[in-house]
């Protein structure tokens, strides 16, 4: 069994650009304990007033079989622990267990604390000590043990017997600068483990090097039963341990006991929710949960997942909540076409197929790209079936009035042909041409289609194209991902005219969403 501890909540929010309210970590809490985290670090409630605002909060708060933490350092030098104020605010945050780092290099002790080596041993000691004697667990997190054991091994392991007489239950090593390689985690581990046969040891590995999740397989298989890390790995610098990566491959590649089989099926939702209350795009190439980690382009790949998904994917994207993409481009052959039409339920003939294949390249060859516009290219489909679009653009054109950047203001007209009418409408914005644009058009077909109003623009991207005209001649490619209720899709404009393109991708996006919802998706069985 291997302990899981998620510090997404502290260590995480340390990584640039993830920041967390306390509403929004008192429900990424939540949904931690119900995926079966074992313990969740909610903060260093001395540090900062949220963390103690947040430990306030969860106080009221059943997380079931989960265990909160709150996290500190060992007492300062000179001071009794009971004399601490960093102390005393981890004991007011009243959580079952206490996470406490201490120094383990030499380096640290005479130059980030400038004490002795004997009053570092002292101030872990006493500090485990004054937190076990009122009944916490504790947890003591060995900060830079890789880099002390090697700079001096002997002292590496004299500052975890101290934090074992003050009682600690669990030693964590951390690889907190993140350089460390697999073999050497590996040894070390092996040899603190020698010397502690009955100690619970953990492995709390940074990113750095990109060998998280490789250091921490490394500990496990070095007898380990304890790791740290985030969900999606954020972090410190270039992050912590992949909690999204690490666990599944601990039950699917190593057969440990983690967390039940079943709970993994939730592990793209979790990542994704992380993401979402951190207002951060979701990573498309994560491993197991990125929207890529399934996704086929290669004519030849599609073609032999069609007929066994083992040929191409280490696992069934099934067993960590995804789902098997077919993607579409100019490489495609007859495979990734059919498989795609299948997974979006439309049904063509083999020769619509072919001008679809045609179509598509034509289209890529001009700039537009639908391996990431589904939406765009079931569209294109559909009408190759001969379906037909609730409204066509007939015209548009733009006027940006103002006398500098900061007081400019655009006025935008559509002419938009829906049934068998002509709308024509005009809207202005202070925020832009594409702006005005989209208010334009919604007014246009928000009369006839009020579910629209529902609709919400998520993301919008521009890409210069390569090709013979350069700098503001070029062609652009416009991507437009937009929601409505629970679904989110992408759509595709591409022209030199970056008005044009960006309006064609927007109203893909809403004449996508009236066609919604789509057929039930057909994937191939994994075979037993």
């Amino acid at each position: 069994m291997v302990e899981i501890l998620d510090t997404t909540l502290r260590d995480g929010t340390q990584g640039e650009g993830f920041t967390l309210s306390v509403d929004d970590k008192v429900a990424i809490a939540r949904r931690l304990a119900e995926f079966g985290v074992h313990v969740i670090e909610g903060g260093w409630p001395g540090s900062n007033p949220k963390d103690r605002e947040f430990f306030h909060r969860m106080k009221g708060v059943d997380l079931g079989g989960a265990q909160l933490a709150a996290f500190g350092s060992t007492r300062r030098k000179d001071l009794r622990p009971e004399e601490d104020p960093s102390v005393l605010a981890l004991l007011e945050a009243e959580t079952p267990v206490v996470v406490l780092f201490g120094k383990t290099w030499t380096l640290h002790v005479h130059e980030a604390l400038e004490t002795s080596l004997e009053e570092n041993l002292r101030m872990i000691e006493e500090t485990v000590r004054f937190f076990r004697e009122r009944g916490r667990r504790v947890i003591y997190d060995a900060e830079h043990f890789f880099d002390g054991f090697k700079e001096d091994p002997a002292y590496a392991l004299s500052t975890l017997e101290a934090a074992l007489r003050g009682g600690a239950d669990t030693l964590c090593l951390c690889d907190t600068n993140g350089g460390s390689l697999p073999e050497e985690v590996y040894e070390v581990t092996r040899k603190v483990v020698a010397r502690f046969p009955k100690v619970r040891l953990g492995i709390h590995p940074h990113n750095d090097a990109e060998l998280a999740v490789a250091n921490a397989l490394a500990a496990v298989r070095a007898g380990a039963t304890h790791a740290q890390g985030t969900i999606n790995g954020y972090g410190e610098r270039c992050g912590n341990l992949n909690l999204t990566s690490f666990i599944p491959t601990l039950v699917f590649k190593l057969g440990l006991e983690v967390l039940p089989q079943e709970k993994l099926r939730e592990l793209k939702a979790l990542s994704h929710f992380v993401d979402e209350r951190a207002n951060l795009t979701p990573n498309r190439r994560a491993p197991y949960v990125g929207e890529a980690a399934f996704a086929h382009k290669g004519g030849v790949h599609v073609s032999a997942v069609l007929k066994n998904p083992r040929t191409y994917e280490h696992i069934p994207p099934e067993w960590v909540g995804n789902t098997r993409r077919f993607l579409v481009s100019d490489l495609s052959g007859r495979s990734n076409l059919l498989a795609k039409l299948q997974e979006l339920g439309v049904d063509l003939s083999q020769e619509e197929a072919k001008r679809l294949l045609d179509e598509v390249k034509a289209l890529e060859y001009e700039g537009y790209a639908f391996e990431g516009a589904e939406a765009s290219f079931y569209l294109l489909a559909h009408r190759m079936r001969g379906g037909s679009l609730p409204f066509s653009v007939e015209g548009f054109s733009v006027f940006v009035h103002g006398s500098g950047l900061d007081t400019a203001w655009a006025e935008a007209t559509v002419r938009v042909r829906v049934g068998e009418g002509l709308q024509h409408t005009a809207a202005d914005s202070p925020f832009g041409p594409v702006s005005a644009l989209d208010r334009a058009f919604r007014k246009a077909v928000l009369q006839f289609y009020p579910e629209l109003a529902e609709v919400e623009l998520t993301d919008y991207k521009v890409r210069i194209l390569s090709g013979k005209e350069a700098g503001t001649n070029s062609g652009v490619r416009v991507m437009v991902e937009m929601r409505w209720k629970e679904e989110r899709f992408a759509t595709v404009g591409a022209s030199v005219n970056i008005l044009e393109a960006s309006l064609k991708a927007l109203t893909d996006g809403y004449a996508y969403a009236l066609l919604l919802p789509l057929k039930e998706k057909a994937y191939a069985p994994w075979p037993e």
